[in-house]
Order: C-alpha cells, then sequence, then structure tokens
C-alpha cells in the first residue's frame, strides 16, 4: 500500500476477531489484515487501485473486503503460480455484500 501513495501505520492485536466485529467485516469476508482508511474498512488483500476507487466514489458502505488470501491479490503473489481469480466485495453496516470488482 505504501508504494501506492498510501500511509500505513500498523498495530498489533491480540484478538483479531475482536477487531473485525469492532468494524462491522461480516465473517464472509474475514482475512488477515483490517485496516481503516478514511473512515471505510479494508478488509484483506484489496488492490490499491480498489482502495482509491472507494476513496473518489465514497459510496454509502462500510468498507471493502477480499475474502481469504487468494493466490495472485496483492501481496499473495508468488512466482510460478497462477493467480485465482477472486471478486473484491462492499459491505454494509446490515452485513449485506455486492461484488465491486473482479480480479484477474
Amino acid at each position: 500500500m505504501e508504494e501506492h501513495g498510501f500511509t500505513v501505520v500498523e498495530k498489533g492485536v491480540n484478538n483479531l476477531v475482536e477487531v473485525k466485529n469492532r468494524y462491522q467485516v461480516p465473517t464472509s469476508l474475514y482475512s488477515c489484515h483490517t485496516a481503516v482508511v478514511d473512515g471505510y474498512i479494508v478488509e484483506g488483500h484489496v488492490p490499491a487501485a480498489e482502495v482509491s476507487r472507494l476513496l473518489t466514489e465514497k459510496p454509502d458502505v462500510v468498507g471493502i473486503g477480499v475474502p481469504g488470501m487468494p493466490a495472485g491479490s496483492p501481496g499473495m503473489e508468488t512466482p510460478g503460480v497462477a493467480p485465482e481469480p477472486y471478486d473484491v466485495f462492499t459491505f454494509d453496516e446490515m452485513g449485506e455484500t455486492a461484488v465491486y470488482a473482479t480480479y484477474p
């Protein structure tokens, strides 16, 4: 994210589920990273382009997320391993999700 112009501040926590619950991340979107970006929640290996799009469009959602750790998603690239198709989802305060973008 830093190489795309975002300032990153890491905060280690002991209970990730507590953090995800506090920020209303649906369990179907759980991943290994949870971030707050300009009031939006970003869960998992979301491409920087989609975070920028979120901040530009400012949709009425709690945040966006990529569930799990799909091969080929940012931070999960591995030489010789084909990228998996994956979706970036929006989520709202009721836990409803919708596809925001599809990769690759």
